[in-house]
C-alpha cells in the first residue's frame, strides 16, 4: 500500500538525499526506513538515517567514493564528505573500500570504526542495507542467516513495530505503509508487525524497545503486544547485559521514565533486570512516608525526570532507598498504632545493592561511582537546627565540591518523592550552608604577602605582633583592594612594626572586627538569597 505522506523533504539532510538520489539515478530503489520515517511523520528530528535498497552490497560500494562494508549483515556505510553534501553523483574513478566486521549494523557509527581510517571524522556515515529476508533466530537476537531480497515488502515485514515499518522514497515522494503505521501514529498506539510472539522470539530485545518507544513517544502498547511481552518475558535472559543497559538508560532518560519502570514491572521484565526494585512493592514505611518504598522511588525518579536532570541523578533517585526493604524493623510496642518502622543503615545496604546492579548492567565506572556516592550519602542532612558547618564541610569533602549540588538534587527527589514541597525551609537552609562553606572566607590568606614573606624578606619576628600586623593590613586592603600589593604592604609593615604593642594590638583587633562584620554581612546575603 502506497500513500502520500505529509513529509517535508527539506528536513532530510543533503548528505542523506545525496545517497538516495545516487542509488535512484543508478537505476535502483532507495527508501528511508524505520525510525527516521516515523520521526519525520511525527515532525521530530531523526537521530539516525537508515536507507534500504534493492542494490546488493557490491553494487552499493561501486557507486560511492568511500564506503565501510559490514559484511555479516550486508550493511554498507556510505561516507559523505562533510564539505561536499550536494546531490550530484560523485566521480567513481578513485574509490576507497574499507571492510570491517561488527556484531550488528548499528556498530557502523564513526566512533566504532575510527581505527580503520585516520580521517573518518570528516565524513557523515549513512547506513545502506539491501532488502533482506531473515530465517530463524536461534539465539533470540540475531538471524541464523540473512538473505537479500528484491522486494521492499520482504524487508518491511521483518521489522519490529508498525510505526517503524514504513519506507519513504524522498526522490519520488512515495511512502510505503503496509501495516497501518500512520494510523497507529495518529492513534498513539504501539503494535508489533504481524504476530507479536514471532517478533519477540526473533529478537527478545524488542520487548524492551517496546517499552522504550512507549516512554519516549507517550504511546500506549496494544493489549496483544503487552500480553506477548508477558508470555515471552523470560527470553530477555538471552540478551547481553550491555544492550539491556542501553535500553534501560533510554527508558529512564525519556520524558515518561516513571511509566517505563512501571511497565517493566507490569510486563514481568523487571524481575530479570533489577529484581531488587520489586522488593519495595508493598514495603510500607509509615511515619512521614505516605507511599511504600516502590512508589516512593518511582515518584523520586519522576521528579528528576521533570527537572530534566542527568542520568546519575535519575539512577540515584531510583535507587537511593533500595536498601530499605532489607533493613525494615518494627520499633515499638506490639500495638502497631504506637510503634513505627525503622530502616537503620539502609543507605549502607542500599549502596551495596546499587553496586551490584550497576556492575551487573556494566555501567561505566564514572557513572557507577557517582551513583554509589549519592546513594550512600543521601541521608546525611537531617535537623537544620543541629547541623553544623563542620559537618557540612565533611559531606562536601566526602562527595566532592563538583558533586555536592547533585547530591542536593537527589535529596530534593527524596523529599518530593514523599509528596512534600519542592523547596521547604530545610532544603533552603542546606543550600545556604553549603554555599557558606564553599565560598572563600575573608581572611589574611587573601593578602599579597604572608607570614613567611614577613619573616624572610622583612625580618619581622614571629609572635602575636605578626598576627596583629596581618589583621591591620587586612583592614587596609578591605577598604582599598588596590593596596594589596607586596610593595605597598611592605611599606605599611615597616611603619606598623615600629608601633608599641598596645597600639599595634588595637589596630589588629580593629582589623579583625572589620573582617568579622563583613563575614556576617556576606552570610546574611546568603540567607536572604535562600529565604532562611
Amino acid at each position: 500500500m502506497a500513500n502520500m505522506p505529509i513529509i517535508n523533504n527539506s528536513k532530510i539532510p543533503n548528505y542523506v538525499t545525496r545517497v538516495t538520489e545516487t542509488l535512484e539515478k543508478a537505476g535502483f530503489e532507495a527508501f528511508l526506513v524505520g525510525g527516521c520515517v516515523r520521526d519525520l511523520i511525527l515532525n521530530k528530528e531523526p537521530k539516525d538515517w537508515d536507507i534500504t535498497t534493492n542494490a546488493k552490497p557490491e553494487e552499493i560500494i561501486s557507486l560511492f567514493e568511500k564506503t565501510i562494508y559490514e559484511n555479516k549483515f550486508g550493511t554498507v556505510g556510505v561516507c559523505i564528505n562533510k564539505e561536499n553534501v550536494t546531490c550530484e553523483t560523485p566521480d567513481n574513478n578513485n574509490k576507497e573500500f574499507i571492510s570491517v566486521t561488527h556484531e550488528t549494523k548499528h556498530d557502523l557509527g564513526p566512533e566504532k570504526v575510527a581505527n580503520t581510517t585516520s580521517n573518518l571524522n570528516e565524513y557523515y556515515i549513512v547506513e545502506v542495507t539491501p532488502y533482506r529476508t531473515e530465517t530463524k533466530y536461534t539465539d533470540f537476537r540475531h538471524p541464523d542467516e540473512v538473505q537479500f531480497s528484491d522486494k521492499i515488502e520482504d524487508d518491511l515485514k521483518r521489522r519490529d513495530f508498525t510505526i517503524n515499518s514504513m519506507a519513504y522514497n524522498p526522490y519520488k515522494g512515495q511512502l510505503i505503509d503496509l501495516y497501518k503505521g500512520q494510523e497507529d501514529i495518529k492513534d498513539k498506539i504501539l503494535k508489533a508487525v504481524g504476530n507479536p510472539n514471532d517478533r519477540f522470539q526473533e529478537d527478545a530485545l524488542r520487548m524492551l524497545r517496546a517499552i522504550r518507544f512507549s516512554s519516549q513517544l507517550n504511546f500506549t502498547i496494544s493489549y496483544e503486544t503487552m500480553q506477548s511481552i508477558v508470555d515471552n518475558s523470560q527470553l530477555i535472559k538471552n540478551i547481553s547485559l550491555e544492550r539491556i543497559r542501553d535500553e534501560f538508560t533510554k527508558i529512564i532518560m525519556s520524558e515518561n521514565g516513571y511509566m517505563g519502570i512501571v511497565l517493566l514491572q507490569k510486563l514481568s521484565l523487571l524481575r530479570y533486570i533489577i529484581p531488587e526494585l520489586e522488593e519495595g512493592i508493598g514495603c510500607e514505611q509509615k511515619g512521614a512516608h505516605i507511599y511504600d518504598v516502590w512508589e516512593h522511588l518511582l515518584n523520586a525518579l519522576d521528579h528528576a525526570t521533570k527537572k530534566n536532570w542527568d542520568l546519575e541523578i535519575r539512577l540515584s533517585a531510583l535507587f537511593h532507598d533500595i536498601g530499605k526493604p532489607r533493613t525494615r524493623r518494627w520499633d515499638g510496642t506490639k500495638n502497631e498504632g504506637k510503634g513505627k518502622y525503622t530502616f537503620y543503615g539502609h543507605e549502607v545496604i542500599g549502596e551495596r545493592i546499587t553496586k551490584q546492579i550497576m556492575e551487573r548492567l556494566k555501567y561505566p565506572k564514572v557513572v557507577t561511582e557517582k551513583v554509589l556516592s549519592f546513594t550512600r550519602n543521601h541521608m546525611f542532612f537531617s535537623d537544620t537546627e543541629k547541623i553544623t558547618l563542620s559537618a557540612v564541610r565533611r559531606i562536601v569533602q566526602s562527595v566532592g565540591k563538583d558533586n555536592i549540588w547533585d547530591l542536593m538534587k537527589v535529596r530534593e527527589c527524596d523529599r518530593v518523592g514523599m509528596k512534600k514541597v519542592e523547596a521547604p525551609y530545610r532544603l533552603r537552609k542546606y543550600h545556604a550552608m553549603i554555599e557558606e562553606v564553599l565560598r572563600d572566607p575573608i581572611s589574611v590568606g587573601q593578602l599579597a604577602i604572608d607570614g613567611r614573606y614577613m619573616m624572610e624578606v622583612l625580618h619581622v619576628k614571629p609572635g602575636p605582633r605578626m598576627g596583629w600586623i596581618l589583621n591591620a593590613l587586612l583592614e587596609e586592603v578591605l577598604d582599598d583592594p588596590t593596596k594589596n600589593t607586596p610593595a605597598h604592604l611592605s611599606k605599611l609593615i615597616e611603619s606598623l612594626d615600629s608601633l608599641k604593642d598596645t597600639e599595634l594590638k588595637t589596630l589588629g583587633e580593629k582589623g579583625k572586627d572589620k573582617k568579622d562584620k563583613l563575614e556576617e554581612e556576606e552570610i546574611k546575603k546568603l540567607h536572604i538569597k535562600h529565604g532562611v
